[in-house]
């Protein structure tokens, strides 16, 4: 079965975030004061803090991950990661952890353990930061993408297969990235192909979609168009999107539709969640 290798320093696999920074981007969430742009900058800092923790033992950063992010916007498709991790798309995760942006002190309440609450200060690394002008290069974005990972795949070829993780909220302004797509689709490992997941940060108010088995209740030829673009869910993530809850089967597509801030979350727990990490 595929989509099985264990992950280990000796064979890592790789995580490609994949981040819409068009202007529409800078636009506020639904029922929040903060933008599209803000929000998933936040939650994916978050995300790279949990894998380093994740990678974190007695000897140090274990290596199982190679960890990059394009965004893409007004001045096309680019490395949004900056300082010494803008020398190469993909860095190991050790890079990662020794090189945020800054060191940020943030607020968080938490339970005091007597029913009430309190105000804690924790530390909180910034490698990514929003930003939200010009158009939507998708399909530039998609092959940059396919570009980096088809060379990584070649060097890998025993490593559990690639990830991209896509965050739009609009629609391709340089064509349409569907046969791109289903290009970078077709790289793989001796483990599987390249899975693609897109989470769509819609503007319509519609009901959001999580993982659906096909195009039935999609709203627009858009999500339609991104769906498409969307791997099958590998059994193991099956699992792990039910047991958040999520009604999944094994013809389920990695895309969620309308995600609002507690969905993107989930979207990004689910899609960095690897079959065995020794």
């Amino acid at each position: 079965m595929p989509y099985q290798a264990p992950i280990q320093r000796t064979d890592p696999t790789a995580l490609l975030f994949v981040v819409d920074q068009s202007s529409s981007m800078g636009d506020r969430m639904a029922d929040s004061e903060r933008t599209k742009a803000q929000i998933v900058a936040d939650v994916l800092n978050k995300t790279l803090m949990q894998m380093v923790t994740r990678c974190a033992k007695a000897d140090g950063v274990r290596d199982y991950f190679d960890i990059g992010v394009i965004g893409y916007g007004g001045s096309g498709a680019r490395n949004a990661l900056m300082g010494s991790l803008s020398q190469q798309i993909l860095n190991p995760i050790s890079a990662i952890e020794a090189n945020p942006v800054r060191i940020e002190e943030r607020r968080r309440k938490i339970d005091d353990g007597a029913g009430g609450i309190i105000e804690q200060t924790v530390k909180f690394p910034v490698w990514f930061e929003p930003q939200a002008n010009g158009g939507t290069p998708m399909c530039a974005a998609i092959s940059k993408a396919a570009e980096e990972l088809a060379a990584w795949c070649d060097n890998h070829p025993n490593s559990y297969p690639p990830t991209v993780l896509h965050i739009t909220d609009g629609e391709s302004t340089d064509g349409s990235p569907e046969q791109l797509a289903e290009g970078l689709r077709q790289f793989q490992t001796n483990d599987g192909n390249i899975l693609l997941l897109n989470l769509h940060v819609s503007s319509l108010a519609a009901t959001p979609i999580s993982f659906p088995a096909n195009e039935t209740g999609l709203p627009d030829q858009y999500a339609k168009l991104l769906f498409r673009m969307s791997s099958l869910l590998p059994t193991h993530l099956v699992k792990v999107a039910q047991e958040k809850g999520r009604t999944v089967s094994n013809e389920s597509r990695g895309y969620v539709f309308n995600a609002d801030a507690a969905e993107i979350v989930d979207f990004f727990d689910i899609g960095t969640r690897p079959a065995q990490l020794r």
